[in-house]
């Protein structure tokens, strides 16, 4: 199934299907996808500028939190290096940078991981797309891992993409993102240093069916995008797939 143009709908109907999305991936994790020390919930966030994420944890119900991951589970990187088209590896001097300060709360279990799919509040001003990279950088600073989804085309506040944002945080000067290619699917391994996996698509296109999600630096789970992306469309109204499909 095709990549949709969202712009067509209203912001509410992006965002119920966002939700449906997110618990679609939920459920793909938790089914069998991630090892068994590992755990996904959809976390809702206070505020305009963050939307419902995706979370994973390690650590089983009644174990202590650890401030190291588990040895085990996901697809060696040295192994199967994850099937994208474009690779980035961020410099040392980025971590010259400001630093700021972020209180966490995972009920006993350390987070290692975060699905952000950006919606239009991400989009509408300058001031949300700052909010949404900042985040992401913050998250990557303290080690954990992103898995970002931007199907939403570029606005005038996030001309290179909401990936373009975000490595504005690691490297001076613009993203080059593909003109007639401008959704974006990035994968985020914390580092040092960060390595970003990335693919760009377009309205029409097919989501990657196996997008890295690292549990580790050197650790992933594929992500079935295309499949749970189908699996929140079909319950989509039928007059919003009208407008969508064109028809």
């Amino acid at each position: 199934m095709p990549v949709h143009d969202w712009t067509r709908v209203e912001a509410g109907i992006f965002h119920d299907f966002h939700i449906v999305w997110t618990a679609e991936i939920r459920n793909a994790l938790n089914g069998g996808i991630l090892p068994s020390d590992y755990y996904a919930l959809v976390e809702q966030h206070a505020g305009r500028f963050v939307s419902d994420v995706l979370t994973l944890h390690a650590g089983q119900p009644g174990q202590e939190s650890s401030p190291h991951p588990p040895s085990s589970g996901g697809i060696a990187v040295a192994e199967a290096p994850p099937r994208v088209r474009r690779k980035l590896t961020s410099p040392e001097t980025y971590r010259e940078r400001r630093r700021t300060l972020a209180i966490r709360h995972v009920s006993g279990h350390r987070l290692v991981a975060i699905l952000e799919i950006v919606s239009p509040a991400n989009k509408d001003r300058p001031g949300t797309v700052g909010e949404l990279a900042a985040k992401v950088f913050e998250a990557l600073d303290l080690g954990i891992h992103v898995l970002l989804v931007d199907i939403l085309p570029p606005s005038r506040h996030d001309p290179q993409g909401m990936h373009g944002a975000i490595w504005d945080n690691f490297e001076e000067g613009p993203y080059d993102l593909p003109v007639d290619e401008s959704l974006t699917v990035a994968s985020y391994a914390a580092g040092p240093p960060v390595k970003a996996y990335l693919e760009h698509l377009t309205v029409g296109a097919a989501l990657p069916e196996n997008m890295p999600l690292f549990l580790q630096s050197d650790r992933y789970v594929p992500i079935p995008l295309e499949t749970t992306y189908q699996g929140a469309y079909r319950g989509v109204p039928a007059v919003w797939r009208d407008v969508l499909e064109r028809r």
